[in-house]
């Protein structure tokens, strides 16, 4: 296949190089077939001004393993109070604008961000989370959370911030890109957008359409991410909605941490790693269960992302560019942390047995990655 683009993946570099740096983040992308990663701006400093993205773009040059892209942060600082310059950012490179880790709870700046982006052909991409609905909670807010005792995180806060980037979108007549759509609801609110003619674009990560929250159960903080593992309901209509084209790619929102901040279940952040298990477990859910082809996946994976960056489409024929992933669809294995390249082992999929495996990773022509 043409190699896959993630279009979500946080890099924590620069400042968090303990967790994952540009060389190890390139390394774990190429053994999972990824040739093409766009970075989230939730470094230290933050992704919000052109040395930022020039550090970004010129040690990726220098150690990566792929193709980096750097998305720029919307508001100064991920503070949410003043916009970045975001004239700035796109001459220095950047491929799009998200404050993702952060939701911009201001929806007039969230308003002007979307209106500067259509002048200069950006995208913003929109974290869809309420942190005043949250409230504190860590986990999906229903019959799970009572078991365990914890606060849960209550749907209407991803459901309520998609509806308001879509109205935003409609106002300006221009484009807002979904990150990782986990609820029912929320992808409800997208297709009837997009019949409508709205310009919104969606993502998803493997977890959302294989899982639910009863993984939670083990209270394995590792099982905990942003927005949270849901119901079976959700997971069944996150799946339909991959499948009938509501969702347009795939994507891991790739967030690493260390064994020592994941150790104690009710207090660790949020975020998993999917770098090298989100094709297989693609593959698994939705190509061995007969629900779609792999031409299906390729356009999920690889097409759609680079059209939504604004990037070349990867054309497989000779005297084109070659960013290709070969991999083995039968082949069968089980996901061990220890042997992940990621600097950090925080897997939804650990322990689970996934069917389809990388062979080979070629990027800008050169072998990369070689079972």
């Amino acid at each position: 296949m043409p190699g896959f683009i993630d279009m979500h993946v946080h890099l924590r570099d620069p400042g968090q190089e303990y967790k994952e740096d540009i060389e190890s983040g390139t390394r774990s992308a190429a053994m999972g077939g990824i040739t093409s990663i766009a970075c989230m701006p939730n470094t230290k400093p933050v992704t919000d001004s052109e040395p930022i993205v020039t550090y970004i773009k010129t040690k990726a040059k220098e150690v990566g393993h792929v193709n980096v892209y750097p998305i720029g942060s919307i508001s100064k600082g991920l503070e949410g109070k003043e916009l970045a310059e975001i004239g700035e950012l796109k001459n220095a490179g950047a491929v799009a604008i998200s404050d993702d880790g952060r939701p911009v709870e201001n929806a007039e700046l969230m308003r002007q961000a979307i209106e500067k982006t259509n002048e200069n052909g950006l995208i913003v991409t929109s974290h869809c989370e309420d942190l005043k609905i949250i409230n504190g909670g860590i986990i999906n807010k229903g019959e799970i959370s009572e078991k365990l005792g914890v606060k849960g995180m209550d749907r209407a806060s991803e459901d309520y911030i998609t509806a308001r980037e879509i109205c935003l979108a409609m106002s300006c007549n221009a484009r807002v890109h979904i990150c990782h759509v986990s609820t029912k609801g929320s992808v409800n609110i997208i297709r009837a957008a997009k019949k409508n003619g709205v310009k919104v674009t969606c993502e998803t990560a493997p977890h959302y359409f294989t899982f639910t929250d009863e993984k939670l159960l083990a209270r394995d903080a590792d099982f905990r991410m942003s927005p949270p593992l849901r119901t079976e309901e959700d997971r069944a209509a996150v799946e339909e909605a991959v499948l009938d084209g509501t969702i347009d790619c795939i994507i891991t929102d790739h967030a690493p941490h260390s064994a020592e901040e994941k150790a104690d279940f009710e207090k660790a952040p949020n975020g998993v790693v999917g770098l090298e298990t989100s094709l297989a477990a693609t593959l698994t859910k939705l190509y061995h269960s007969g629900k779609c082809g792999l031409d299906k996946i390729a356009e999920i994976m690889s097409v759609n992302p680079r059209k939504i960056m604004g990037l070349e489409p990867i054309k497989i024929a000779v005297g084109e560019r070659c960013d290709l992933c070969i991999f083995d669809p039968d082949y069968e294995w089980e996901v061990i942390p220890a042997e992940l390249n990621s600097k950090s082992k925080n897997s939804v999929f650990k322990g689970t047995r996934l069917k389809g495996k990388v062979m080979y990773t070629i990027c800008r022509g050169k072998l990369v990655f070689e079972l």
